[in-house]
């Protein structure tokens, strides 16, 4: 391609009207992107240690820190966020923090750079990156990339799909942040000379944007599942060169809606953080088979997918826990993971197998089945029903639900490899990089309060009545012998349910007169009386059940002048 600039050399030269992209609402060319890059050089220079930890909201700014910190000789590490716990897991292996962060990380700061001046080419193999991926448990680990394996990919996705791409805008809804949007919105494009806009996601400012030229759409599968059906989507054909999508499978019936509404057959992209990009499919037609990237070469190693690829740190094979059945023209296809293979009560269950079971269902828009560790395991089914309104319903139709969806399933699956627990939800939850998360799952079966059955709610005083469910976050080794109802957690209720029964200022000055009288166990049903004295600022409160009463105090609150 004549647009084509190497990385390691991509700002040595001068690219005169070469559009990089729009950084906080306006135009960058090459000359101004480079620029902002020896403002990072010179900061990072300056800065003592090797590792920083870069977070931006907009990927050119976040790409010119990238180049600067590269060039200043640093190792990045990508944080998947900027929330106040990933930064402090963060903070141990960082030498500093650049980017939009609050002022406690103390981001290292740039000034105007006076004039231009020379970069040398960067040594592909010694810039490193260090993305995290948090896999299928939801405990982030590191992934270490060096600038030639993120070239050798950039390299691949350029020869696969850049044809169809020249002088197109790049949009994504997935963060630059995570190695998928690092490689497409952020190192192909610079490389390809294709212009890169700020992140969107799908709302009406995204279809106005798309529609103004031509683009490529940056996508997740969780993403593209929600598109809003009543946006002017069809304004979009005939400028939407692609659309692809990644970091997880693509639903059929997400890549037949995206192929009808946005006029263009969804590119899907399979691979890893640790593999780096594998194959690829485009939805031309339904199930269509996967293709290997360039220069990937694959095999199958007891029933998996193994591969060798210039994407990855050695020669070395590589075998991926996907299950993979080999097609006669040297394509394949994906029979699902190994490694959701689990056994219950010494019974192999595939989770994938169930998940496909309750999905045919009519009443299931989407499932994922997991495993809850306890004194017994027990299978658990998280369901995005098809009617929107049973997420909302009350407890009775909730589980009425799931008994119906246990009983079809008991055709194939007996009481021990089927579901015992569901949850249903309007949405499955999904991170920064549009993934649902093991541990996300698992937070849904260990509720933070419980359900309250309010008996009444007046301007002074309220009463509410709650059974103490034993998955309740709050006992939650609270004690493993003996589970018990922390005070604290009685506390906290008292003042929750209170915010919900009346207005009480946001300063809290001091607790009154608090007691624990009775323990409170799982199962037990409290009725929770609430009396609130605005005059005074106090909330008093007041917990009883059959046993007794269990609790009893008063909580002040500020003058909210």
């Amino acid at each position: 391609m004549a647009d084509w600039i190497a990385l390691d050399r991509l700002l040595i030269t001068a690219q005169p009207g070469r559009d990089i992209g729009v950084c906080d609402g306006i135009a960058v060319n090459h000359a101004a992107f480079r620029l902002r890059v020896l403002a990072w050089h010179d900061a990072f220079s300056t800065a003592e240690g090797r590792d920083w930890a870069l977070y931006f909201d907009d990927t050119v700014a976040f790409a010119a820190a990238l180049f600067g910190a590269w060039h200043a000789g640093k190792r990045v590490f990508l944080a998947a966020d900027n929330l106040p716990a990933t930064l402090l897991a963060l903070q141990p292996q960082v030498s500093g923090f650049a980017g939009d962060l609050s002022a406690d990380y103390q981001p290292l700061q740039t000034t105007a750079v006076a004039e231009d001046s020379a970069l040398l080419p960067l040594d592909e193999r010694a810039c490193e990156l260090c993305v995290f991926t948090s896999g299928s448990t939801g405990q982030p680990s590191a992934i270490s990339k060096r600038l030639d394996q993120l070239a050798r990919e950039v390299d691949a996705l350029q020869a696969a799909f850049g044809a169809q791409l020249d002088g197109a805008q790049v949009h994504g809804t997935v963060s630059h942040q995570h190695i998928y949007g690092l490689l497409f919105r952020v190192l192909w494009p610079l490389a390809a000379g294709r212009a890169i806009q700020p992140r969107r996601f799908f709302h009406e400012d995204l279809v106005g944007a798309l529609a103004g030229t031509d683009t490529v759409l940056v996508a997740t599968p969780a993403h593209l599942k929600r598109l809003p059906e009543q946006l002017d989507w069809a304004s979009l054909h005939g400028r939407l060169r692609a659309v692809f999508s990644s970091g997880g499978p693509l639903p059929e019936d997400a890549a037949r809606q995206v192929r009808q509404w946005l006029g263009v057959a969804p590119t899907e992209v399979y691979g890893s953080s640790e593999t780096g990009g594998i194959a690829w499919r485009r939805w031309d037609t339904d199930a269509p088979p996967w293709q290997p990237l360039p220069g990937v070469q694959w095999r199958i190693e007891e029933d998996c997918l193994a591969v060798a690829s210039p994407h990855l740190e050695t020669s070395d094979w590589w075998r991926t826990q996907d299950r993979v059945e080999a097609l006669a023209d040297g394509r394949f296809r994906l029979l699902g993971r190994a490694d959701r293979i689990v056994k219950i009560e010494e019974r192999r269950v595939s989770l994938d197998a169930l998940e496909r079971a309750l999905r045919e269902d009519p009443e299931v828009e989407d499932v994922r089945v997991l495993v809850l560790q306890g004194q017994r395991e027990q299978l658990a089914a998280v369901v995005v029903p098809a009617d929107p309104a049973l997420a909302r319903a009350g407890d009775s139709a909730r589980r009425a639900l799931g008994q119906r969806l246990g009983t079809r399933l008991a055709q194939g699956h007996d009481a021990v490899t089927r579901p015992r627990r569901w949850r249903l939800v309007e949405s499955l939850p999904i991170n920064a990089q549009g993934k649902v998360t093991q541990a996300a799952l698992v937070a849904l079966f260990q509720p933070l309060m419980p359900v309250p059955v309010w008996d009444c709610r007046e301007e002074a005083e309220a009463t509410l009545r709650m059974t103490l469910d034993p998955t309740l976050r709050a006992f939650q080794g609270h004690f493993p012998q003996a589970a018990i109802l922390p005070g604290v957690a009685q506390l906290d209720w008292a003042v929750r349910f209170g915010r919900q029964a009346f207005v009480l200022p946001t300063g809290f000055q001091r607790m009154d007169a608090v007691k624990f009288q009775r323990v409170a166990r799982p199962g037990d049903e409290l009725t929770l009386q609430l009396q609130w004295d605005a005059e005074r600022g106090v909330l008093t409160f007041r917990y009883t059940s059959v046993h007794g009463v269990h609790a009893s105090g008063r909580v002040v609150f500020a003058d909210a002048h």
